[in-house]
């Protein structure tokens, strides 16, 4: 599946978070049908979609069909489920959907939606029949993993082989995993049986919201239909702070568990709760009723959990390590502001050796630009901004004596294009940093105009394929003013502006209106050079290994993606000049990593992977399948030996912050403390176990978790080293460093 489709990842991430089953023969029975608020909020979307739209497109038959293609496969989008008959059933509603908006009535796409849930039980019926057979793993056949780009199974009897091989393939790998029969059996009924529970829970809001992003999508790519809940939701991760008591929560069987508590929030200043205890009830108040929540979805549970700032709220909680017959404990809550401090900027400073001398490189990790729009109209001078953040920690590592500063943004998907703007002014004295065509053809050019820089010294961005949008817009304008180099790979290639519209505002009784929004894309935005980043990225200026599948993600695959076109450039004076400095540190960039066994690992690996997903078959046979795992544990083998190795004098060292409240503890500079962190990765699975997330015990989870986070980041640290080099360069030639760095000889 592409994981960057957002109707079928609403689909599959809908499933994936709604908790276990409820009573079978109550959901089994329940057609979900549209709410007469649902039909309103789709006619008006329409209306808004067919005219204020970058790319508006009417409402008609050729767009039903769109929708109809699109909604049977955000449902289904590995085409496990229905069979083309069930398309044919529904064939005459591939010029009709388009009507069902106008005339406010739904029933079509909820009927569909009512025979996909059918067939999901059917299917799933099958695989636990399947359980009480044993699969015969010397037979030599394959499965097919990936059927995103399949075609529809054609009979009932095709799609039961489909699904006889998912079963085989399940088992097998519990089996290479070590566990016997009696065990695969009790670990896939249930694993069944929890795609059934969470299948159920669907309401007809996310059914709605699965097929208003199926008409929204068959525009654009980047237009969606937000929901009342997802709306609220979108809105928090942009201010990165709500009000709650602070406990990241996840479901696990019938309960809502407490995954993860936030340092200086009511749940952790209490002490009382721990991670791994289990919300059984929740109260609202004083004297509120205790309302039970064993079973319930996790955003229900959320939803009862948040609160206004000041309100209190007691939760009935199961501590994590009694049985489910022990008595529960009542915690009483005040809800806070609670500040999602993961998602802000961060820094650190890795320490490389050069010579006789040491670097020190600035790393600042942003993973979204964020920004609190609701303070900022309020005047509020403490607003939440990602500018601000990325700001106050430049002049923390100006105070640190930095050589050089590398701003990653890997993985950040974008966000507030006001920030993106305000975010290359700290590193560019005045100018354009970006150009805007609206609908209409005008163009507007978004200007830094604030004089001064907050960093005058050499940058560099890191970016791969899941750096888009507001974070295409940085690296384009460092890029293009010559300020500072790109390090990694292409990135997604995002080249669109997009607005939020509540639709609230048409609502007949605004007042009760809850009717959503649409997140639409209203202009497409330009590099300063003239170029946009829409479809083919920022191309880096020094490349390191694409971990990604560029074909199946990233703007080039969308099928609607709008084309690469080139505008007149804006009027712009470069800050420097790279061109002459980039060739001289990829060839030092080049021989390191010729010699970087850590490097090659992950050349190997990015290699063999490449080489499955073109394959997009694994074989069925226990024979194959064990060479193919001791292959892979061998190769484990190898990279746990080399950890376990002194680290090389040269890799960069992580130098601690004393002042952080959590201080990074410095990569192991000797074999001994080497040793010790390879011992800390044991219990770890580095292969296959078989198993899903919420069949793992959350020690278990928490602890891979923690693991990946303190895995080696071989790219950062190839990255630091060529902002090392670059120092080094630019050292050593006056001239060269006149052309690269004209704001710190001023």
């Amino acid at each position: 599946m592409k994981k960057q489709m957002l109707l079928a990842a609403i689909s599959l991430a809908i499933l994936s978070a709604y908790g276990h089953a409820a009573p079978a023969d109550k959901a089994a029975t329940e057609q979900l049908k549209p709410a007469a608020q649902q039909t309103q909020a789709a006619l008006w979307a329409s209306r808004v979609l067919s005219r204020y739209h970058y790319k508006a497109q009417p409402l008609d038959d050729a767009m039903s069909e769109k929708i109809y293609d699109r909604y049977f496969k955000s449902l289904d989008a590995e085409k496990l489920f229905f069979v083309q008959a069930d398309l044919d059933k529904y064939a005459g509603a591939k010029a009709r959907l388009d009507d069902a908006i106008v005339g406010e009535n739904l029933q079509m796409p909820f009927d569909i939606y009512n025979l996909y849930q059918q067939r999901f039980n059917e299917r799933i019926a099958y695989a636990r029949e399947l359980l009480k057979t044993k699969p015969d793993f010397t037979l030599d056949e394959s499965y097919q993993y990936d059927r995103e780009k399949a075609e529809w199974t054609r009979s009932e009897a095709e799609v039961k082989e489909l699904w006889r091989k998912r079963v085989k393939n399940d088992w097998l790998r519990l089996k290479l995993a070590g566990k016997d029969d009696k065990a695969i059996r009790e670990t896939l009924d249930k694993r069944y049986e929890n795609y059934l529970g969470r299948s159920r829970k669907l309401n007809s809001e996310d059914v709605f919201q699965i097929f208003m992003n199926a008409y929204a999508m068959s525009i654009e790519p980047h237009t969606n239909y937000l929901g009342p809940r997802a709306s609220d939701n979108f809105d928090i991760q942009m201010r990165l702070s709500l009000e709650g008591i602070g406990a990241v929560l996840q479901t696990r069987d019938e309960y809502t568990v407490i995954r993860e508590i936030v340092t200086g929030s009511p749940a952790g200043m209490s002490g009382k709760l721990k991670v791994g205890d289990r919300i059984v009830g929740v109260a609202q108040g004083d004297n509120g009723a205790i309302t039970d929540v064993l079973g319930w979805r996790i955003d229900d549970v959320v939803q009862q959990i948040r609160g206004p700032k000041d309100s209190k709220v007691r939760l009935q909680v199961l501590p994590g390590d009694a049985g489910p017959d022990a008595k529960p404990v009542m915690i009483a809550l005040t809800r806070k502001k609670i500040s999602m401090e993961e998602q802000s900027a961060k820094k650190t400073i890795m320490e490389v050796k050069d010579g006789t001398v040491k670097r020190r490189i600035g790393v600042i990790s942003l993973p979204t630009f964020y920004q609190d729009f609701e303070a900022r109209r309020r005047g509020d001078k403490d607003y939440k901004s990602a500018t601000r953040d990325v700001a106050r920690l430049l002049a923390e590592l100006k105070k640190d004596k930095v050589d050089n500063v590398l701003i990653d943004l890997r993985n950040n998907g974008g966000g507030s294009l006001t920030e993106a703007v305000e975010l290359t002014g700290l590193f560019i004295d005045k100018g354009p940093v970006v150009q805007q065509r609206s609908a209409e053809g005008r163009v507007e050019v978004e200007n830094d105009t604030l004089p001064g820089l907050a960093w005058d010294g050499p940058i560099g961005v890191l970016i791969n394929r899941g750096s888009a949008s507001a974070s295409e817009i940085f690296a384009a304008a460092v890029q293009d003013y010559g300020r500072g180099i790109v390090i990694g790979e292409p990135s997604f290639g995002k080249g669109t502006v997009q607005t939020l519209i509540s639709l609230d505002r048409f609502a007949q009784d605004k007042d009760k209106a809850r009717l959503g929004e649409l997140k639409m894309t209203v202009a497409q935005f330009f590099r300063i050079n003239g170029g946009t980043t829409q479809l083919r990225g920022v191309t880096p200026d020094i490349k390191l290994p694409q971990l990604s599948d560029a074909e199946n993600f990233g703007e080039s695959s969308y099928d609607n993606a709008l084309p690469y076109t080139v505008i007149k450039p804006a009027v712009y004076i470069p800050a420097g000049e790279v061109k002459d400095i980039v060739p001289l540190l990829t060839k030092k960039h080049e021989a390191r990593v010729a010699k970087d066994k850590d490097f090659q690992f992950l050349v190997d690996d990015v290699n063999y992977v490449k080489k499955q997903r073109k394959e997009n078959l694994i074989s069925l046979n226990e024979k194959d399948r064990r060479k193919e795992r001791d292959e892979q544990e061998a190769r484990a083998k190898q990279r746990d030996a080399r950890l376990a190795a002194a680290p090389s004098a040269d890799d960069p060292i992580l130098v601690p912050d004393p002042t952080a409240k959590n201080a990074i503890t410095p990569k192991p500079a000797g074999a001994k403390q080497a040793k010790q962190a390879a011992a800390s990765m044991k219990g770890v699975s580095r292969t296959d176990d078989g198993l899903q997330g919420d069949e793992r015990s959350l020690a278990a989870e928490l602890e891979a978790e923690k693991a990946a986070k303190n895995a080696k980041d071989v790219l950062l640290l190839e990255a630091v080293h060529i902002m090392s080099d670059e120092v080094s360069l630019l050292k050593t030639d006056t001239r060269l460093a006149s052309r690269v760095l004209p704001y710190a000889e001023r």
